[in-house]
C-alpha cells in the first residue's frame, strides 16, 4: 500500500497493492494495522453503498458533533470526481477543498476525516460507490452545503448535474452549520 498525500494533509489517498492474474484480481480494501500506520485509527461502525448514473452529484454532506463521521471511500465500478471540503473553523485549510478521481480501475481509497463536507459526481453510468463510516447516521445532526457555492468555487467539471431535492436546497457555505 502506498499513501498519496493531497493538498489538505488530513485527507489522504491510499493506493492499494492489487494482485491480478488471468482469474481476476485481489487487494486489501481495509487492513486495520496498515491503515493505522497512515493515521486512520477510528473504528468503522457503518458501511454504505450507492449506485448512480453519469452526472449524478451527491453532496456536499456531513454530520455535526457528536455524530460526526470520518469516511473511507472508494469506487467499486465506474468513476467519480470526489470532493472533500474542510469545514473546521480553526483549521489552517478551513474553506479549502481537494478533489480526486476514484475509479473501479485505480481502486484508490480516500480517507476523509471528521470535520469535512464530502461529495462526488459520477463520471460514468452505473457507478457503484462505497464507504465505511466512523459514526452512525443521525438525521438530527445531518448537514450539507450547496454544491455550487460561489465562495468555495469547486470545479466539479459539470454545470448541470442531477441532484436530489435536499442537495438543491442546501445552504451556502456562509450560512451552513460548521465545526
Amino acid at each position: 500500500m502506498e499513501l498519496i498525500p493531497t493538498a489538505i494533509p488530513d485527507v489522504i489517498i491510499i493506493k492499494p497493492d492489487v494482485f491480478g492474474d488471468d482469474r481476476g484480481y485481489f487487494f486489501e480494501s481495509f487492513h486495520v494495522e496498515k491503515f493505522a500506520a497512515f493515521g486512520i485509527t477510528e473504528p468503522f461502525v457503518q458501511s454504505n453503498e450507492s449506485r448512480s448514473q453519469k452526472d449524478v452529484l451527491r453532496g456536499l454532506h456531513y454530520q455535526l458533533e457528536p455524530f460526526a463521521q470520518g469516511k473511507l471511500v472508494r469506487v467499486i465500478k465506474g468513476a467519480v470526481l470526489d470532493i472533500a471540503v474542510d469545514i473546521r473553523q480553526n483549521s489552517p485549510t478551513f474553506g479549502k477543498w481537494v478533489s480526486m478521481k476514484l475509479t473501479g480501475e485505480n481502486k484508490w481509497i480516500c480517507w476523509i476525516p471528521k470535520g469535512f463536507a464530502h461529495g462526488f459526481v459520477c463520471l460514468e453510468d452505473d457507478t457503484i460507490f462505497t464507504y465505511k463510516c466512523s459514526g452512525l447516521y443521525n438525521k438530527a445532526s445531518e448537514a450539507s452545503i450547496r454544491w455550487n457555492d460561489p465562495e468555495l468555487n469547486i470545479d466539479w467539471g459539470i454545470t448541470n448535474p442531477l441532484l436530489s431535492e435536499k442537495d438543491v436546497q442546501s445552504p451556502l457555505f456562509k450560512d451552513a452549520r460548521l465545526f
